[in-house]
């Protein structure tokens, strides 16, 4: 049995203004060592610990969590600082959760104090796996919605239509709901550049 640490650090973009009113952008990489050391003290060897840096939890693809679930074979264990280091979303969580169940390896979340190989953490696995077929439904429910309430404010499928009070309220609203900014600009029609415009003016 090997217990392996996967950590994660996205970069940050900080908007600073300059002294004639213009804004600069400065992207900041945020630092791992916190999490690095959380996963030493959970018994991780510092050769079984992957870290992607610079990488967004949106990112379908990851090359250290790639490479980290190509060496898991039944019996090990996987240890994270934060479940949303790993998750992209609840249902990407419940899916890979589901995968580990299958190859028989066991999972940890320091922070939530989550340990699959209890009762609890496995309840709390089933949980999830629930939660996450209901947030399916809702993706299916907004983006019908959002169709529609693109086509009534007179937009169209990759068009760039301009700014409609009925368009900016539904990217207002949708954002409230924690849609993506690019599957609102998805469902709109427009460019994710619009979508910043409308509800950052």
């Amino acid at each position: 049995m090997t217990t392996y640490g996967y950590a994660r650090v996205s970069t940050e973009t900080v908007r600073k203004t300059r002294p004639d009113g213009s804004v600069e952008r400065v992207i900041k990489r945020q630092d791992p060592k916190m999490q690095e050391d959380a996963l030493l003290a959970a018994g991780c060897l510092p050769e079984n610990i992957f870290t992607d840096k610079g990488i967004s939890g949106a990112k379908a693809r990851r090359p250290q969590l790639d490479a980290l679930l190509s060496k898991l074979v039944k019996g090990d264990v996987l240890v994270v600082w934060k479940l949303d280091r790993w998750g992209r979303s609840l249902l990407h969580l419940a899916n890979a959760l589901e995968d580990l169940r299958k190859r028989g390896v066991a999972f940890r979340s320091l922070t939530e104090n989550i340990d699959t190989n209890s009762p609890c953490g496995y309840m709390l696995f089933g949980i999830l796996a629930t939660v996450a077929g209901f947030e399916r439904s809702l993706i299916s429910e907004r983006t019908k919605s959002g169709m529609a309430a693109a086509r009534a404010a007179g937009s169209r499928q990759g068009n760039n239509p301009k700014a409609t009070p009925e368009g900016i309220a539904k990217a207002k609203q949708m954002r409230s709901e924690n849609v993506p900014m690019s599957e609102i600009a998805r469902q709109l029609g427009v460019t994710r550049a619009t979508v910043y415009r409308w509800i950052n003016p």
